[in-house]
């Protein structure tokens, strides 16, 4: 069982406290280009730091999105460390009927679901686990719901944007004109399709999305509740949610993201949307009830 002494309490909020003041780690750029992905991976899960700013934050990796032929979508979303509860996992799956359903290790009032929630179907609460089998590739295992199977490739393209970033000061990604820059980049090279860092989401938060570091993805399989969605490949329409482009290819991120409070989309602030985003859902099980008979 868990202490909740006032002692543990003040060190929890002096350590956040002291995290929040140390520049994120650099990772991206010039001379981590030849880095693997693991590597990066497995060190930001030992100290990932939050990066600085107001708002809700985030710091992790992430397979941005892959579209498959048929029309599934996925997405993958793990932050070790978060400013508004423990870390987590989320996997995001769209149907071709265009229905969406977001896999979390948490609840999701704490997870993706707090800014995504009103375009989604459903969340469940589940085990995600994320195994590494060498450098480039790894297996995605959501409950008994998903298996995904993901290699990852370096390109010329991708290590041109890694090292742009690079150059980028910390106080440069905070402004929405310079995230407006890189999105257009990327649009214009990693033939992805439109792309964006900075807009509003589907529950009317202000998203920042801070790229360090990008991948393509080569080859990428998944099996759904037992069957497979075919071969990767662009969408017949590019997938959004609210303001959010998601890629018409795999790519894959070490990102760091912030969310301002919520706004409508005259600009002006309003009520924040995580603590309703369970009313907002038809429905919210954990995995206990999904395997319920």
């Amino acid at each position: 069982m868990h202490s909740n002494s006032p002692d543990e309490r003040a060190k929890t909020a002096a350590g956040r406290a002291w995290s929040a003041r140390r520049p994120p780690p650099r990772i991206a750029g010039a001379d981590t280009n030849h880095v693997s992905a693991r590597h990066i991976v497995e060190a930001l899960e030992r100290e990932a730091l939050l990066p600085r700013g107001a708002g809700d934050r985030f710091s992790g990796y992430a397979i941005i999105g892959q579209p498959f032929q048929w029309g599934d979508f996925l997405a993958l979303r793990r932050f070790p460390v978060s400013s508004i509860g423990p870390g987590y996992t989320s996997v995001w799956h769209r149907d071709p009927a265009g229905r969406w359903t977001v896999y979390s290790t948490v609840a999701p009032d704490v997870s993706c679901a707090r800014y995504i929630g009103r375009q989604v179907a459903e969340n469940v609460v589940t085990p995600i686990n994320i195994s590494w089998t060498d450098s480039v590739r790894f297996r995605v295992v959501v409950g008994t719901a998903i298996g995904w199977d993901v290699t990852l490739a370096p390109s010329l393209t991708t290590w041109l944007l890694n090292t742009i970033a690079a150059t980028i000061p910390e106080r440069g990604w905070q402004r929405p004109a310079v995230l407006r820059l890189m999105g257009g980049a990327a649009t214009a090279t990693l033939g992805a399709g439109r792309l964006n860092l900075v807009g509003v989401a589907p529950n009317g938060h202000r998203f920042f999305a801070i790229p360090q570091r990008l991948w393509l993805i080569e080859s990428s399989e998944a099996v759904v509740h037992g069957v497979s969605v075919g071969p990767a490949g662009p969408l017949a329409a590019q997938a959004s949610l609210g303001d959010l482009l998601l890629p018409q290819r795999g790519l894959f991120a070490i990102a760091r993201t912030r969310f301002e409070q919520a706004v409508n989309r005259e600009g002006t602030r309003g009520r924040r949307a995580g603590p309703c985003v369970l009313q907002s859902n038809p429905r919210f099980i954990t995995h206990n009830e999904r395997n319920t008979p």
